[in-house]
């Protein structure tokens, strides 16, 4: 029997994903269940497991884009497998020998074209590329120059200064395609502008300092500072509710929940998974779905549900180094908090000059439904309960709130 496999959908309002990479080779005995491609759509790179077991025919090539629905290949269930082996692991790709027809415009041109002379479909090639033919060396026969040759010439930049000015081109992930779109979407569409502030870490180190080690002991993960900053956001967001607000055509979404995105980097690039109801959560919570959700995303299992939603997103440039930065928007959001580095900073406290661990902080907010007293005051209240975590995010109860 022949069983065609389907792309299955990935998530709602996705039509089409793109093969990203085959984990088997046509014709190869594959295992029900077994790995046998890696798909990326709009919004996350996904595993495709075989439908059931027998020899594999591929249907698509890598790189292609594949409709929702469409067959990709096909699995004969009626092969024995083979004797004393297992179903592949996924293949290393070998380098390819160099094509035969690679050589044959340079036979053909041998018959016709004096040396240096560039064939028809060489010069259309540096004609496009601005490139004079005497600038160049064939490699044909005779020194001709082939298409192969102008394809590979480069526009001259100056004096050459005899080392390496080779390129490469790579076609980008449909993940980091959509990416991208999303990016100049957030520029061209909304009225975006940014606000920063400095925050004082020291409470934060001090608190962390006395009881990340029980802390560790008794949950299992450790006392982080997305969560003393999730937790910020979030009364921030109660005390500002048009910064966790989206525009729909003439309208104004409002929510009474915060589901908090935070942008992570995975094998596949940016993405940015979301913590639903961090309201309802505590510092344990948060620091658990944090690391959760990082894991998936490192180890490329993150769902499309996982990074749907979200009303507004923390970013954390900060862990790359980051001095300061102007985050964009993740639309439709209308809000996203900057993490930056902490560096040991000289600041003026109480008259005098003491060196503390500083931290700039950036909003960038959408200005059509953001007023500037409304972002200024909500990165105002977020570093106020930075500042003074123990009353403004724990009651004043450390071991309560830390649950130890």
């Amino acid at each position: 029997m022949i069983l065609e496999m389907k792309v299955p959908s990935p998530g709602e309002s996705i039509t089409e994903v793109e093969i990203a990479e085959w984990l088997v080779q046509d014709g190869d005995y594959v295992e029900k269940d077994q790995a046998i491609a890696e798909v990326d759509s709009d919004k996350a790179t996904l595993e495709l497991p075989a439908e059931a077991s027998g020899t594999i025919t591929l249907k698509a090539e890598e790189g292609d884009a594949v409709a929702v629905g469409a067959v990709v290949c096909l699995i004969d269930t009626s092969a024995a497998k083979p004797e004393g082996g297992e179903a592949p692991a996924k293949v290393e790709k070998k380098e390819e020998a160099p094509k035969q027809e690679a050589s044959k415009p340079a036979a053909a041109e041998s018959k016709t074209y004096a040396t240096g002379t560039a064939s028809p479909a060489a010069k259309k090639v540096l004609a496009e590329k601005g490139i004079d033919a005497n600038s160049i060396s064939g490699t044909g026969k005779d020194g001709r120059i082939t298409k192969e040759d102008a394809v590979k010439a480069v526009p001259s930049m100056g004096t050459p200064t005899g080392g390496n000015r080779g390129t490469s081109r790579s076609k980008m992930s449909m993940l980091r395609r959509k990416v991208a779109e999303r990016l100049v979407e957030a520029k061209n569409t909304t009225a975006m502008l940014t606000t920063f502030n400095e925050v004082n870490m020291t409470p934060i180190f001090n608190l962390r300092n006395q009881y990340k080690e029980e802390f560790k002991a008794k949950h299992g993960v450790g006392l982080g500072f997305m969560s003393f900053f999730t937790l910020a956001v979030v009364r921030a967001l109660k005390m500002y509710p048009a910064v966790n607000s989206m525009i729909d055509g003439k309208e104004m979404i409002s929510y009474d929940f915060v589901d908090v995105s935070i942008a992570v980097s995975g094998p596949k690039g940016l993405m940015v998974p979301v913590i639903r109801n961090a309201e309802n959560l505590t510092f344990r919570g948060v620091e658990s779905e944090v690391k959760r959700l990082a894991l998936r995303a490192r180890d490329g299992k993150i769902t499309v549900d996982e990074m749907t939603g979200g009303t507004f997103t923390i970013s954390n440039g900060g862990v790359f180094g980051s001095m300061l930065s102007t985050p964009i928007i993740n639309p439709p959001q209308s809000g996203i908090l900057g993490m930056h580095n902490i560096i040991q900073r000289p600041i003026a406290v109480d008259g005098k000059v003491e060196i503390h661990p500083m931290m700039y902080v950036a909003l960038s907010y959408d200005h059509r439904i953001i007023d500037g007293k409304e972002s200024v005051g909500f990165l105002v209240s977020v570093k106020e309960a930075l500042e003074s975590p123990e009353e403004l995010l724990m009651d004043n109860d450390i071991k309560k709130a830390l649950e130890l």
